[in-house]
């Protein structure tokens, strides 16, 4: 008989997320590859008009999560960032990336 517990019913994967408050888009969890496709299809939706985003709330970030933030960063035309997320720092410096996410040029 299956227990009714939730936590005995396995993994629960929780998600990161994306919101829009006021001129930000404020993520959420760990933005990694298994979550970007859907950050992708909801942040688009809601880019006029951002100058920011806010990753305060993020926890960390790989590769395909910066390729997310730097893509979206770029059809904003520029943004700022608020908060340091673990991995972003390493994985900016690794592709270039100015403190905006945008490509740096010579």
């Amino acid at each position: 008989m299956p227990s009714a517990d939730p936590s005995s019913a396995g993994p629960t994967i929780v998600g990161a997320s994306v919101e829009r408050a006021g001129e930000a888009l404020r993520f959420a969890g760990a933005l990694l590859r298994a979550d970007v496709a859907a950050l992708w299809k909801q942040a688009t939706t809601r880019l006029e008009g951002v100058r920011r985003f806010d990753l305060n709330a993020v926890t960390r970030v790989d590769s395909a999560g910066v390729a997310l933030l730097a893509a979206l960063a770029d059809r904003c035309g520029g943004i700022q960032i608020d908060g340091l997320p673990a991995g972003l720092a390493e994985l900016r410096a690794a592709y270039r990336l100015t403190p905006e996410l945008g490509f740096a040029t010579a």
